[in-house]
């Protein structure tokens, strides 16, 4: 356990089925006490099935079937009391096409994985820490150009304040570095910006932050790849009218190596991390070897023309620019819940790691680009530049350029961790659609996965995969989630008061103060280059953030248990059909749409009779002369049910059928109207087209009427 009491709660499969409150559950058992007296007063064996449910009376496997060669009834053993489990993961599609794309599926991404496995896709420390900090450490390759490419404006002589801007941004990494470390104990189940700053400055605020990370995540892909391309592109210029779906073409990649799941795509970026860090540790080795043979002097930088005045708010932007360094800092405690356990501590161990190689190789980057007198040019990267100054020949060079090229490409998969365990948090609370709760067949959070993937993708392909376009989109982002969570901290050990927590209290109050300041001046002095769009983008997705929990506000009213009304003896109005929860309050009145007397219609009125409830059907005729006739078949047939014919001179059916079953259902408010629809199922797509599909349309109409239960007869087309 932690030190704190952080909300939340393990992510697994089980998270989709949110349990019953108490005032829910006590509902529930006195609508089960009015289920017992209307069991008790009907007479017949209620209990007993034509069936063995459990499956334990067919010793023998069945003929094959559509689906019985992929889903036979052998796949499923006796588990707890009146429970099933299925051994293995059943594949519905009986055609080919869906057969062939299921083993391709199978190939990607590989066999599906038991819910149990949930406890053994973690991370161990030196597997989480390649993995979430590629996207920390890859920064360092462009975080130090963005600071100078904002100082070169001011000319070549303001390269030199390089040195204390970056001392302050060490300052900054190992102030924000601590309060996330002192954020993962207090909040063990995970520590996104988006819990801390909801639990402790309010929903809003933990909304605002949920929105600011989400842009953070998007452009991390967006950001990661454009520089990684373009990592590429230095090296190979032939290959820079392709980036575009070089770009693409790598966010797929992505996509499909973290579908796989959170410890097969750990292993899949444990080297490239690592390899990134030893190429890094030797450009640092060999480049301060090389000073220290000129004695640490600095040679002199280009002389660039200065573009604008050295003032403050040049100074600032630099500072923010540089920032961007430090984007990916908060992965560990978003991701908490990934690492073995004890969780929180492996996390805190990581996220330490982490700081030191960030702190080291930032510093030592910044240091040696300016003892060699490098500045920003276009065509080459700052580190392309100084990897080529320090090994001039051999193949040291390329080997440079190609471990920075892969982890610029694969630390989006930072986001790829984390964008989806947030929609997770959020569709939890009901900020976001549910469908970001299921669990995909390898434990993976697909849904997030394919909606961070789309969105990054149509983002770098909109900015043409340029880096530069995109760092002012994404330092207001990074911050504001880092300046609510800092605040948040702040308030939640003014709240606490436990051991040190003033202490506590002063680092977290001193990684919001610098982040809010970077975040103030990346939104207003990168407001023009594109800022503009995070400022504005951010407060209508904490709108739509909010529409959706309005939403599933409104349902979960809906759908809540309540307790019972009187019982039928009591004296009351009639309760609405979907009011209704007992089988003594249901009135039913069966109807069934009936185009012409065929093998579909007869199997369909023959199901409806068999229900023992009143049954009417309904034929629509274009004109008196089909309505007589059609009565004529049905006195043929017998007459056995009441048929009520709608002439439609215009020929519509189904807006004439839909407002009729609503008028019934008007007229008696507490009958369920279960409208039984026949339905030929169709072998093969390609079949679709030869059929009008009105039975599919009107099921869909008629699910819009409230009271109205729509099932159907499928009568199958022989092979």
């Amino acid at each position: 356990m932690g030190e704190g009491g952080g909300e939340g709660t393990v992510v697994t499969p089980t998270a989709e089925f949110p349990d019953l409150g108490p005032e829910e559950l006590g509902s529930l058992r006195r609508i089960g006490d009015r289920w017992r007296v209307d069991r008790r007063d009907r007479p017949g064996p209620a209990d007993e099935l034509p069936v063995d449910p459990t499956l334990g009376r067919y010793r023998r496997r069945p003929a094959p079937s559509r689906f019985g060669r992929l889903a036979p009834i052998e796949m499923f053993q006796a588990g707890e009391p009146d429970e099933l489990v299925a051994t293995e993961p059943a594949n519905l599609s009986g055609s080919r096409l869906g057969r062939g794309l299921g083993r391709l599926r199978r190939v990607l991404l590989g066999p599906p994985l038991s819910s149990a496995a949930v406890l053994y896709e973690r991370m161990r420390k030196l597997v989480a820490l390649p993995v979430l900090s590629s996207d920390l450490l890859s920064s360092v390759a462009y975080g130090p150009e963005a600071m100078l490419a904002v100082l070169v404006l001011a000319g070549g002589a303001a390269l030199g304040l390089s040195l204390p801007l970056g001392a302050l941004l060490v300052l900054l990494m190992v102030a924000v570095g601590i309060s996330y470390r002192q954020t993962i104990p207090a909040y063990p189940h995970g520590a996104g910006s988006y819990i801390v700053a909801g639990d402790n400055l309010g929903a809003g605020a933990g909304l605002a932050a949920a929105a600011g990370l989400m842009v953070d995540y998007v452009l991390t892909v967006s950001v990661s790849v454009a520089a990684g391309i373009h990592a590429v592109t230095s090296a190979l210029s032939g290959l820079t009218g392709l980036t575009v779906p070089l770009g693409v073409l790598m966010i797929a990649v992505l996509l499909a190596g973290n579908l796989r799941g959170i410890r097969t795509a750990g292993n899949i970026f444990v080297l490239p991390t690592y390899a990134f860090v030893v190429a890094l540790l030797a450009v640092l080795g060999a480049g301060f070897f090389q000073a220290a043979g000129r004695g640490f002097t600095a040679l002199p930088p280009p002389d660039v023309p200065a573009a604008e005045g050295l003032g403050l708010l040049l100074v600032l932007r630099a500072f923010s620019s540089g920032a961007v360094s430090m984007t990916g800092i908060e992965a560990v405690s978003n991701a908490v819940p990934a690492f073995r356990p004890p969780e929180w501590r492996n996390a805190r161990t990581t996220l330490s790691w982490m700081v030191a190689m960030l702190v080291g190789l930032f510093a030592g980057i910044v240091v040696l680009i300016h003892l060699n007198g490098l500045a920003p040019r276009p065509g080459e990267t700052l580190l392309s530049q100084l990897a080529r100054t320090i090994f001039p020949t051999g193949p040291w060079y390329a080997l440079v350029q190609a471990a920075t090229a892969l982890i610029l490409l694969l630390a989006a998969n930072t986001a790829f961790n984390d964008f989806p365990r947030l929609l997770f948090f959020m569709a939890r609370a009901g900020h976001a659609p549910r469908r970001f709760l299921h669990m995909g067949d390898r434990l993976a959070f697909g849904n997030g996965l394919v909606a961070l993937s789309v969105t990054a993708a149509l983002v770098f392909v909109v900015f043409g995969g340029h880096t530069e376009a995109l760092i002012p989109l994404y330092a207001v982002g990074v911050f504001l989630a880092f300046t609510l969570s800092q605040a948040g901290m702040v308030v939640h050990w003014h709240r606490r008061r436990g051991a040190r927590w003033r202490h506590r209290l002063a680092v977290n109050a001193v990684g919001a103060a610098l982040s809010g300041l970077i975040l103030l001046t990346a939104a207003v002095a990168k407001f023009a280059e594109g800022a503009w769009v995070v400022v504005v983008a951010v407060p209508l997705l904490v709108l739509l953030f909010r529409r959706v929990q309005r939403h599933y506000r409104r349902l979960n009213g809906a759908l809540a248990l309540r307790p019972p009304g009187p019982p039928p003896a009591s004296p009351g109005p009639p309760l609405p059909a979907e009011g209704q929860e007992t089988p003594q309050q249901i009135r039913h009145l069966v109807v069934v749409p009936v185009a012409r007397l065929n093998r579909a219609s007869l199997r369909a009125l023959a199901y409806a009779a068999s229900l023992g409830q009143p049954t009417l059907a309904v034929h629509l005729a274009p004109n008196e002369e089909e309505a007589d006739r059609f009565r004529g078949q049905w006195e043929a047939w017998g007459d056995h049910l009441r048929l009520e014919t709608i002439v439609s001179p215009y020929r519509a059916v189904i807006g004439p059928l839909a407002h009729y079953l609503e008028a019934l259902h008007a007229s008696r408010a507490d009958l369920v109207l279960t409208v039984i629809v026949p339905e030929v199922v169709l072998r093969h797509r390609w079949h679709r087209p030869l059929h009008s599909q009105v039975e599919r349309r009107l099921r869909r109409a008629l699910r819009e009427l409230a009271g109205v239960v729509v099932t159907s007869v499928p009568v199958h087309l022989p092979g």
